[in-house]
């Protein structure tokens, strides 16, 4: 062991020096710890953000589906209301047809009836 023999303003900035260095640390720490809980609250509000984005796909994909499907349920009554547009035609006709041959033959009811 040496004995040094120090100036004491130097032994002075020397210890000084040693507590600023130390509170620095302690300042180093505190700022990594609450850099550490920063990091760990933005990870979580990430993760929160991906669940959510996920969420608005999935109903945004299950309107896209329930669009299409109101669509193809569109057409096909279209198609149902131009079908029974169809047959009330053919029916319209048949019962004009109908009528006629009614009258026809009411007529001819008539004629024989008088002839008689």
């Amino acid at each position: 062991n040496k004995l040094r023999v120090l100036d004491p303003e130097a032994a002075q900035q020397t210890a000084r020096l040693r507590e600023e260095c130390g509170a620095f640390l302690d300042r180093i720490v505190e700022f990594q710890k609450i850099v550490g809980s920063l990091i760990e609250l933005v990870d979580q509000l990430a993760k929160a953000a991906e669940t959510e984005k996920m969420k608005a796909i999935g109903a945004r994909n299950l309107l896209k589906s329930i669009a299409k499907q109101r669509e193809a349920q569109e057409q096909q009554l279209q198609a149902l209301i131009a079908e029974k547009k169809m047959q009330l035609e053919r029916y319209r006709i048949e019962y004009e047809t109908l009528c006629k041959i009614e009258a026809d033959q009411n007529e001819f009811i008539d004629q024989f009836i008088f002839q008689k």
